[in-house]
Parts: structure tokens; C-alpha cells; sequence
């Protein structure tokens, strides 16, 4: 599944790429030059280390069987177990194959309906996902995030800096539902609401997208949020409007306005860049994850009361502990809609 010779001769050509004295005389193309060769030389590093442990569980099950060891074998079962499970991952880092699916990713979660459930939900979404980018050691990048006035997000946008971060995460994209006893209804009812999860791939300074200063309408304000902390003091905030479009992003992480400026940019080339490859594509749903395409509006139910369950209604996968899930243990459903994606966009067989 992975040609390993083809692999370590683009390092080697990369290698002496890097080892070039005006390399960084164009920053683009450097940057391009060492995160392909550092996701190459990551891959690498993944295959050797999970053959050198199965060498190691092969010794171990040599000399338990050899030895009579009943719990040296049931060790070397349960590293087998995890080796295995390691593998089916490196088999669906193959299969993100897309034009961006290298690319890091730039998350947007909206609340829907739902009132407060529906924004305490979203917050809950949000923090699902830098819980599963902490599990894995990925950075997260907060641009933007509006609270609501009793609970909960409006609106939260942030990226997860991860190799393949936008092929991974943009099977997330879609409407995603959660069934509870509302914890703002004094009357105890149960509650339904909905949160809507946008993935679009991080732009790079190769890609071609150039906005005329005319099309950008710029409004500053002053940042929001929980705390007093130093940012809410100055009118630091960022909202961009692309007129031709009408897409809006804003920015207040940072306490520069210049400085949440050029992150609200980076957003914004991020979404046009979408709508770029979309036009030309005839579709939305290839880069924005069939928000409202061939998935439904509905991609996963979470489901805390009448019974325990989070289920994905595309590729039918269900667990029954809610919480972990919400703890950022989602990488089956990652996996399951990696692979569901895959086949459903192979052509029929004749």
C-alpha cells in the first residue's frame, strides 16, 4: 500500500533540495519542499518502527511458547493487538489521496437550532475536536470564537495543525445532532438540537488566490468573551467581507489588529479557496464535505437520553459511551468515514 523505494527516492531528492544555499530565497517553495519531506520521512519512521515491533512480538512468541510463558503470550496477543490497530491506520492515511487531503485543516462549528442546547452543543463539538487533536499531540490555533449570551458558541473557527489534518477531519463536515434532557429546561424535557461543522483545507503561500483590496469590506471591533482579559480592552478585532461572495470571517484571538488582520486573511483565502475549487468542480460538496449533499443534512446523532449512543448515519458505525466521544475518542468514526467516502465515490461495477 505504500511504495517505501519510491518514497525514500523523493527523499533523497528532497534532501539535497533543502541542502541547496538559496532554498529560502522563495519562502513559498521552501516551506512546500520541507513539509513534503517531513510527512514523507513521518511515514517512513511509522513503518520501520511498527516492523521493528512486530519483530519484537515474534521473539517474544518464540521464547513464551518456548518457555511455557502463558503471560508473555497473552503480552505479545495484546501488542499485536495494538500493532494491528496501527496498521489499519496507515491503510487510511492511503486512502487520502484528494487534491488538499495533505493539507492542514480550518474547522468552522455553528450552532443551529436549538436555542441554548444548540450553542452549548456546539461548544461541546469544539471541544471534542481539540481534545481528539490533544490525544494526538496536534496544535490547535483558535481565530475566532462568538460566545452566546447564556451558554455555550455561537461560532468558534480554528486549525488543527495536522499532516493530512483536512483529508482526516473533512469526513466531520455536516449537520450533527444531539437528543437530551436539556439541562436549561427547569421542567426537565427532553431537547433536540443541531450544530453544523464546516472543514476546509489551510491555504498554502503556493496557492493562487489574490483579492482586490475593492472586493474586502474591513470592520473592526472590540473582542468578546469570558474572563477581561487584556484583548477586550482595544478594538482588536477583525471582521472581513468579501463582497463578491458574501462570505464573512473574523478574528480576535490575537491583541494586534494587524495581527488578527492577517489571520482573518488566512480564513478567508481558505473558504474562497473552496468556493475556487468548487466552481470548477460544478459542486460544493467536493472541499466542504457534502454539507448538504449525498451525506443529508444529518451525518451523526449523539444521543444521551432516552438511552446512551452516538451513531453516524452515513456509515452506520455506533458506539455506546457518548462521553468518550466527546472526549475526543472519535478516530473509528475518522476511519469509518474515510473508508465510506472512498467507496462511495468509486464508480459502479459494470
Amino acid at each position: 500500500m505504500l511504495d517505501l523505494d519510491a518514497m525514500r527516492k523523493e527523499i533523497v531528492e528532497l534532501g539535497e533540495q533543502v541542502a541547496a544555499p538559496d532554498l529560502w530565497d522563495d519562502q513559498a517553495n521552501a516551506q512546500r519542499i520541507t513539509g513534503r519531506l517531513s510527512v514523507l520521512q513521518a511515514d517512513i519512521d511509522r513503518v520501520t518502527s511498527l516492523r521493528g515491533r512486530l519483530d519484537d512480538v515474534e521473539i517474544l512468541v518464540q521464547l513464551s511458547q518456548e518457555e511455557g510463558d502463558a503471560d508473555s503470550l497473552a503480552e505479545a496477543e495484546t501488542e499485536l493487538a495494538r500493532i494491528d490497530k496501527l496498521i489499519e491506520q496507515l491503510e487510511v492515511r492511503t486512502l487520502l489521496s484528494g487534491e488538499y487531503d495533505s493539507r492542514e485543516a480550518l474547522v468552522t462549528i455553528r450552532s443551529g437550532a436549538g436555542g441554548v442546547d444548540a450553542a452549548d452543543f456546539a461548544e461541546m463539538l469544539m471541544r471534542m475536536y481539540t481534545r481528539w487533536a490533544e490525544r494526538h499531540k496536534y496544535p490547535v490555533d483558535v481565530y475566532d470564537t462568538s460566545y452566546a449570551e447564556e451558554a455555550g458558541i455561537k461560532s468558534a473557527t480554528f486549525a488543527v495543525h495536522a499532516p493530512y489534518g483536512y483529508g482526516t477531519l473533512s469526513v466531520e463536515s455536516g449537520t450533527h445532532r444531539l437528543v437530551r434532557i436539556s439541562p436549561f429546561d427547569n421542567q426537565g424535557r427532553r431537547q433536540t438540537s443541531f450544530a453544523a461543522v464546516e472543514v476546509v483545507p489551510v491555504i498554502e503561500q503556493t496557492d493562487n488566490i489574490e483579492i482586490p483590496e475593492e472586493e474586502i469590506r474591513v470592520d473592526v471591533y472590540r473582542s468578546s468573551g469570558p474572563g477581561g482579559q487584556s484583548v477586550n480592552t482595544t478594538d482588536s478585532a477583525v471582521r472581513l467581507t468579501h463582497i463578491p461572495t458574501g462570505t464573512v470571517v473574523s478574528c480576535q484571538n490575537e491583541k494586534s489588529q494587524l495581527q488578527n488582520k492577517a489571520s482573518a486573511m488566512v480564513i478567508l483565502k481558505a473558504k474562497l479557496l473552496a468556493l475556487k475549487r468548487a466552481e470548477e468542480r460544478a459542486t460544493l460538496d467536493e472541499l466542504r464535505g457534502d454539507v448538504q449533499g449525498s451525506w443529508g443534512d444529518q451525518m451523526r446523532s449523539y444521543v444521551l437520553h432516552p438511552y446512551q449512543m452516538v451513531k453516524d448515519l452515513r456509515t452506520e458505525y455506533e458506539v455506546g459511551n457518548p462521553q468518550a466521544v466527546f472526549d475526543g475518542d472519535i478516530d473509528d468514526f475518522l476511519e469509518a468515514g474515510i473508508r465510506w467516502r472512498r467507496g462511495a465515490h468509486q464508480p459502479a461495477a459494470n
